[in-house]
């Protein structure tokens, strides 16, 4: 049975279900502002309250801000050309996706590596009430769920660089790549546990899944997982110091510290993107830095702190903005037992206690901005992230609704409650190591870190702060269980829900405080098979309610806000998307009216 019909049918309801919930409002708190400019999203903030299930509608602005299509050829009032040029806050960690977990390599990665599926992203979409499309696949089949058939497209051409020159990409090099995402050093490698792959012939493969998933083009879509490398990269070059796809993108320059220079793939295989000639990436460390560039008409695109935009809108009315609410969440996590058996973290009276001293509204609007945003008639609200962060809305329990349960108590601010919890606990104000590292996800996650940090002192639990570099430090250790005390930290922005449970509750070596719960066990393994949406999305609320009773990991507030993203006059074609993809989902479809 083909991919129209039968399994992926029931699977695609969930796109259906999904798209229908991108209502005006819930694009917005869904999503942020897809497809309208500022002034816009002002004014669909100050629409009605009630129920609308019509998609959002683009303003005057966010109309002029895209190519008008004709019947016969959607492209042809798009200008080709020219050089995008943006920022980034630090050299990533590697260029190689296989060799570390860091958000870093894969964002890098998405400019020049190809996957077999991608997200469908579209300027005027929600990206994550979206589903997924083919990338270097031609089609995926399956009659059951559990053995899947994936055709290659033929002539997709790797990057015409030495030693692999252009040639075509086959299954070869997708079995090269599995077996580098497999291997037993590789910090994904879990992820991949129990599936087998062969190549049928040169452009078939065959994946044989240890039972049905209704997730798996979500899985062969995920820009944390499989990055087509030419078998080459065995070998012929290095790719800790050289990227080789069949990407959008052609890396020409890496300068450490300085910037990134990539030249558009010329046979790209998703003609006719991308449409500028190439893209500029300077590293810029400090914030400040990164605005006055942009403010000064030297970048394209910057993300702006939420404190910063209504003055930037002020300064330049006709910058154009998107809003997006990601799927980010910010959390606690605790040394593991191995290590600390006596840690009064083993007591979930202590845990509770922990979230406990928590003002997450306070903390939300500190780093969003919410109230004078909202004044300024911008539709932004504060949202508490669950375990399942509040930008995934169709997967996301409010911890603040009624269907979240008595679990619930324990996100409210209650310093009252918190003490007598660490009393009962035991806990006698010994020092604990609060961990995070800074200078990596930007001044906003800085400022919250240590805001987090006095709530806690504030709420009776004695913490001395310890910030860890990124690279050497937090990303190889205290990411993988390897630490003392508590940490604090972004945890991966994973395309599909089910992600979150495999690493913090699975046998991913990235489980961040080796927590294994039976019952959330055997409702992940519901999830991952179940066809319904409504049925399934009820695996997934118990799931949040089973971690908030006991509070395993503690979600908070950074990334529970709305994001801004600045775009200058003459950008085109503003898609955004979710996860680290966004060099090929967004960027190959930008284009400069200049």
């Amino acid at each position: 049975m083909g991919a129209g019909g039968g399994f992926l049918e029931e699977r695609n309801y969930w796109s259906r279900a999904l798209e229908r919930g991108a209502s005006r409002r819930t694009v917005l708190r869904g999503a942020g502002i897809a497809g309208a400019g500022l002034a816009g999203a002002a004014l669909i903030g100050c629409g009605d309250k009630k129920k609308d299930d019509t998609p959002a509608k683009a303003t005057a602005t966010a109309a002029a801000a895209n190519a008008q299509a004709t019947p016969s050829d959607p492209f042809a009032n798009i200008k080709r050309g020219g050089t995008l040029k943006g920022t980034l806050s630090a050299d990533p960690v590697t260029i190689d996706p296989y060799a570390n977990a860091s958000f870093t390599a894969k964002g890098a990665a998405g400019y020049s590596y190809s996957r077999l599926y991608k997200v469908a992203a579209r300027g005027d979409k929600n990206p994550y009430a979206v589903s997924v499309e083919p990338d270097v696949a031609q089609s995926a089949e399956s009659t059951d769920g559990q053995n899947w058939t994936v055709k290659l497209k033929k002539g997709v051409k790797f990057h015409n660089i030495a030693p692999v020159n252009g040639r075509e990409l086959t299954s070869e090099d997708v079995m090269f790549s599995w077996k580098r995402l497999t291997d037993e050093k590789g910090p994904n490698k879990d992820a991949a546990k129990g599936i087998k792959l062969e190549a049928v012939d040169s452009h078939t493969l065959k994946f044989t899944l240890p039972k049905p998933t209704a997730t798996f083009l979500d899985f062969i879509s995920d820009s944390n997982l499989l990055w087509i490398q030419p078998k080459e990269a065995g070998g012929g070059f290095d790719p800790k110091t050289q990227m080789i796809g069949s990407g959008p993108w052609v890396m020409s320059e890496y300068k450490p510290n300085v910037k990134f220079s990539y030249k558009k793939h010329a046979d790209y295989h998703d003609k006719p993107k991308p449409f500028a000639d190439g893209v500029d990436l300077a590293i810029i460390p400090e914030y400040a830095n990164r605005l006055s560039q942009f403010q000064a008409g030297n970048v394209h695109y910057e993300g702006v702190n939420a404190n910063d935009v209504l003055q930037l809108r002020k300064d330049q009315p006709k910058v154009q903005w998107r809003g997006l609410l990601p799927a980010l969440l910010s959390f606690f996590y605790f040394e593991k037992a191995e290590t600390a058996p006596n840690a009064p973290w083993r007591d979930d009276r202590f845990r509770k206690a922990v979230s406990m001293t928590q003002d997450r509204n306070a903390l939300t609007e500190a780093g969003y901005n919410v109230k004078k945003l909202q004044e300024a008639g911008l539709d932004v609200s504060i949202l508490w992230n669950n375990v399942v962060p509040a930008g995934f809305a169709a997967w996301w329990l409010d911890p603040q609704g009624k269907d979240m349960g008595p679990a619930g108590e324990f996100f409210k601010f209650n310093k009252a409650e918190a003490k007598k919890l660490l009393d009962a606990s035991g806990y006698k104000g010994e020092k604990i190591p609060f961990i995070f590292s800074n200078k990596i996800y930007g001044s906003t996650f800085d400022s919250l870190a240590e805001a987090t940090a006095n709530y806690l002192r504030e709420g009776g639990v004695n913490v001395e702060i310890q910030t860890q570099d990124y690279a050497s430090v937090y990303i190889t250790q205290t990411f993988r269980s390897n630490f003392k005390g508590i940490a604090w930290g972004y945890e991966t922005p994973f395309p599909e829900v089910g992600g979150y449970f495999t690493r913090m509750f699975g046998d991913d070596p990235q489980n961040h405080s080796k927590i294994k719960d039976a019952k959330i066990t055997e409702l992940d393994a519901k999830q991952a098979v179940e066809l319904n949406a409504e049925k399934r999305r009820e695996y997934i609320w118990e799931i949040q309610r089973v971690n908030a009773d006991k509070m395993y990991y503690i979600p908070s507030q950074a990334g529970a806000g709305v994001g801004w993203t600045a775009y200058r006059p003459e950008v085109r074609g503003i898609t955004q998307t979710r996860a680290y993809g966004g060099a090929t989902e967004s960027l190959t479809n930008f284009w400069l009216d200049a």
